[in-house]
């Protein structure tokens, strides 16, 4: 099939490559072994994110705000804010911030999901968010996904984001379980009961509009087991060490508050690990209740600095982390964006205030 052929259903030939950098190598033998252990295919739902084309990318597209809104809203908003702040301290002239500002404009007022601006286009794109599953639950971290040498869980240091830099290539070569993924991916399709006919009616649409798929770099997800199966109890990460420090985090610091062990009005930096009854406060009895119940998540958030661990039970709950992926589909026109059925969260909206065409921003009155 010639790489043009993207009539429906048609959709490029995948091609494939032998890996043999060592490292490249390892990780496609775990891959390898991955493949072997799952089962089935866990579909959450989809994400959104912002994708752009200049003249000089051909067929490629760059992520520019990264595949992990919930809503296609919130990744227009990310934009509106990109292309402002951009208006504000990066345009070259007048010409390129009207441009810029016009576009935010559209942004303010529209679910405006395609707009270009000073020759480059930028989409809203929309990915799959899913996990194998086998017997063991959904898949763990594999032995080669990126861990530090040295776990650092300081709050204050930023963690790798999520698809920087990332250039999405539907012709650029793949290794041979990616390839097997993808083209066992391709079909993948909204078919249960439980989804409205919208919803199923746009999924089968894509299988002829956008006939290829792409796979995007893993994430790491925080997971609940319930009844049902697992909830999510945070987003994604770009590493498993982020995922247990988001873990670490709800741990010693969200869920004491919530639950109404560390009051709402101390100190920011009290943590479970740190917390200690003000003078003239609580009585003593009620503050070393309080303090053993703190203790006890300051100890399971302790267990998470114990090598690389991926499974916790504390006060009945099981959490994991387990290793998530994104499917983007592609049609002759590059990523897919938001479908009909997609939901939003909010309309849109003025963020930020009005610039003039030198940069200055304007007071509201």
């Amino acid at each position: 099939m010639d790489r043009g052929d993207m009539r429906p259903r048609g959709s490029r030939p995948v091609v494939v490559r032998v890996p043999v950098e060592p490292v490249e190598a390892a990780m496609e033998a775990d891959a390898l072994d991955a493949v072997a252990r799952a089962g089935d295919v866990v579909v959450r739902g989809p994400l959104f994110g912002v994708a752009a084309q200049s003249p000089d990318d051909g067929r490629r597209w760059r992520v520019v705000l990264e595949v992990t809104a919930g809503c296609p809203q919130q990744a227009r908003d990310g934009l509106n804010s990109q292309l402002w702040f951009h208006a504000k301290d990066e345009a070259q002239d007048r010409a390129e911030r009207r441009a810029l500002l016009a576009a935010v404009a559209r942004l303010e007022g529209e679910r405006v999901d395609e707009l270009e601006v000073s020759g480059t286009r930028y989409r809203v794109v929309r990915a799959e968010e899913y996990a194998a599953s086998g017997p063991g639950g959904m898949e763990p971290p594999r032995p080669t996904d990126p861990e530090p040498l040295v776990p650092d869980w300081d709050r204050a240091v930023r963690e790798p984001e999520i698809d920087d830099g990332l250039v999405m290539d539907p012709d650029a070569p793949v290794t041979p379980t990616r390839a097997y993924e993808q083209l066992a991916l391709r079909d993948l399709c909204y078919t249960g009961e439980r989804f409205p006919e919208d919803v199923r009616a746009d999924s089968r649409r894509a299988l002829d509009t956008h006939p290829d798929v792409l796979v995007m770099p893993p994430t790491f997800t925080v997971v609940e087991q319930t009844t049902g199966g697992w909830r999510p109890v945070s987003g994604p990460h770009s590493t498993p060490h982020s995922a247990r420090k988001s873990l670490d985090f709800a741990l010693t610091w969200m869920w004491p508050r919530m639950r109404g062990h560390i009051p709402e009005d101390a100190d920011p930096r009290t943590d479970a690990r740190t917390w200690a009854p003000p003078d003239g406060g609580d009585g003593r009895k009620a503050a070393d209740l309080r303090a053993a119940k703190l203790a006890a998540y300051a100890r399971a958030a302790d267990t998470l600095r114990v090598g690389r661990v991926n499974r916790l039970e504390f006060q009945g709950a099981v959490y994991r982390i387990v290793r998530t992926r994104r499917l983007l589909r592609w049609g002759p026109d590059g990523p897919e964006g938001p479908r009909p059925s997609d939901v939003n969260s909010q309309e849109p909206a003025r963020i930020h205030l009005t610039l003039d065409e030198d940069g200055h921003v304007l007071p509201d009155d």
